[in-house]
């Protein structure tokens, strides 16, 4: 794999991308409905996700966590269902960080083997390796089976008289009964929490209700949220259990951690755990899911993180855009508001908590979300990420359990995801898929392997050429969008259209832009990366650039003083569905 490629990762849920079952029913068991496995990603299958451009694999939910799934035999203590989510549970009530979950596993007792056997099957195909670390909650039942020899449980030595202690792991309401607005059962088989514990979403009372993270218990690091003070010296209890954690899977040879909900834990644990980390495993890298855009910087230059989330910035802005509830023009809005950071943020278009691009929900058509897809994958030389299905068009119609027809891909239940099924049942062969499925495949393919292979974007400059384009009665602002990459001798113009409707524009080029990316004035010769088209263009500051778009499409224009031949390595493929 070559270094300099920025990260295109692919998220993949093993217990959803290698399930081929093919009559789930709602609410089903494991029995009923089968549970992917490890095992099943063979070479086969990771060579096929690496041709789409994938240089990354983020694993979904390998580490243990709470089900309703009896692995009692196998010395795993039962979970109580009451304080679990569907039948399969969250992958992010984390029930013990030092072991996988069995669901995954083939043989139950190998399942840390499986795991490792995995990542070497993965960097063999010359992909990377990412996995989840999850520091704000854990399960309500949390326990290590498994732990290594001296470390102790999370909680084990714990004051529970005290709602705060530094020494303590979790936070506690004194004196207070575990009472949430859900059913706890009766009898024999009801949850009992006594003292209660705060919940994982900041809910620092005995009451949650059905919409807080009630299957989960919040992590101390050293804050006291009663009146807002730190206590970070001496180092928390906490602060060294996490980073013992990361220390493990770290040394298992994974690449690199996707951070849940890293807002929610202090910046000054972050700075201090990944600098103590990369001490050893310097290239791993760290990414940060955050929604707060005022947190960005200090989680880049104060807490270390690689790579953060864009969601609440980039994401947001192109599902409205898509969804004709704003201007293409906001998209200057976003890389201003990272400009200086936006190397540093990670963009994509679907993920586990998102709705899919084909859902009613969002566009229903798969292949309109290409104009955000181009911007995503292009506009920065930051990492971009697909969700397995993506790439197929998956339009996630079942309700499939704890999680109802909401659009999603359910992370609660067992369930197979339909488009993945066929294509994983039919041995990756296009027959066996409608052609809509495999034509979008390979649109995303030529999109992914383009942000690495042209230095234009994955190291090149940007420019936005929108403020001298909004007075251009051939330029529609509102759909249309424009801007330069560039990078030595390459220069790629991308144009946008956000509409059904096919245009021709004229996009204006300042001689500001000329200036600042070192541009020659004169002929060129210009290749459309996206469909092969060649054409001859002549560049100056007071000539626009025309350029004809598709409906929901894009152009990539390569230009070149120096004569360029059809580049066959980009495949010709429609400008639109």
């Amino acid at each position: 794999m070559d270094k300099d490629n920025r990260p295109i990762i692919y998220q993949l849920f093993p217990r959803l991308f290698t399930n081929s079952s093919e009559h789930c029913i709602s609410n089903g068991t494991i029995e009923q409905n089968g549970v992917g496995k490890m095992n099943d990603i063979t070479p086969n299958v990771l060579n096929e996700i690496k041709e789409l451009g994938v240089t990354h694999i983020w694993y979904t939910g390998i580490i243990e966590h709470a089900t309703k799934t009896d692995y009692s035999r196998y010395g795993i203590a039962k979970d109580n269902p009451h304080i679990v989510k569907g039948n399969a549970g969250s992958p992010y009530a984390i029930k013990d960080y030092y072991d996988v979950d069995p669901d995954i596993a083939t043989d139950v007792k190998n399942r840390i083997a499986e795991f490792e056997d995995l990542v070497t099957r993965t960097h063999k195909a010359g992909l990377k390796v990412i996995m989840d670390f999850v520091p704000n909650h854990v399960a309500r039942q949390y326990h290590s089976d498994v732990k290594p020899t001296g470390i102790k449980d999370l909680g084990e030595e714990d004051n529970r008289d005290m709602a705060f202690s530094p020494h303590n792991n979790f936070y506690y309401i004194p004196r207070q009964l575990f009472s949430p607005h859900i059913d706890l059962g009766k009898g024999e088989n009801a949850y009992f929490e006594f003292p209660a514990k705060a919940t994982g979403n900041d809910c620092f009372h005995a009451f949650p209700n059905q919409n807080d993270w009630y299957e989960t218990i919040k992590l101390n690091y050293g804050i006291d949220y009663g009146n807002n003070t730190f206590h970070f010296d001496p180092i928390p209890d906490t602060w060294f259990k996490m980073l013992n954690i990361l220390r493990y899977w770290a040394a298992k040879g994974i690449d690199g951690f996707r951070c849940d909900m890293a807002h929610m834990v202090p910046i000054e644990f972050w700075s201090w755990a990944i600098k103590k980390l990369k001490e050893k495993y310097p290239s791993i890298i760290f990414i940060a899911e955050i929604y707060d855009v005022a947190l960005y910087r200090d989680y880049i230059y104060k807490a270390g993180f690689d790579y953060l989330y864009d969601k609440v910035n980039l994401y947001d802005t192109l599902r409205d855009i898509q969804c004709n509830n704003k201007s293409a023009a906001t998209i200057t809005n976003c890389w201003q508001t990272v400009d200086g950071i936006a190397d540093k943020m990670l963009n994509f278009l679907e993920n586990h908590d998102e709705q899919r691009i084909a859902s009613r929900f969002f566009v229903g058509d798969a292949f309109e979300i290409l104009p955000s897809l181009v911007v995503s994958a292009t506009i920065n030389k930051g990492a971009f990420m697909i969700y397995a299905g993506q790439e197929l068009g998956e339009p996630a119609i079942d309700a499939e359990g704890f999680s109802g027809y909401d659009g999603r891909t359910t992370i609660f239940d067992y369930w197979s995801i339909p488009t993945i099924r066929r294509w994983f049942n039919c041995k990756f062969n296009r027959n066996y898929l409608s052609g809509t499925n495999m034509n979008l495949r390979e649109v995303y393919a030529q999109i992914l392997k383009i942000a690495n292979s042209e230095a234009a974007f994955s190291k090149g400059d940007f420019f936005d050429l929108m403020y001298v384009n909004y007075d251009n009665i051939n330029f529609n602002p509102h759909t249309n969008y424009a801007y330069i990459r560039h990078y030595e001798n390459d220069i790629i113009i991308v144009a946008l259209n956000f509409s059904s409707k096919s245009c021709n524009i004229e996009i204006n080029i300042p001689e500001h832009a000329f200036n600042v990316l070192d541009i020659k004035s004169g002929k060129y010769k210009g290749v459309d990366l996206l469909n092969g088209d060649i054409n001859n263009y002549e560049l100056d500051p007071k000539l626009p650039f025309k350029v004809e778009i598709n409906g929901y499409a894009a152009a990539l224009w390569k230009l070149n003083r120096i004569s360029i031949k059809k580049d066959t390595q980009y495949k010709r493929s429609p400008n639109k569905k």
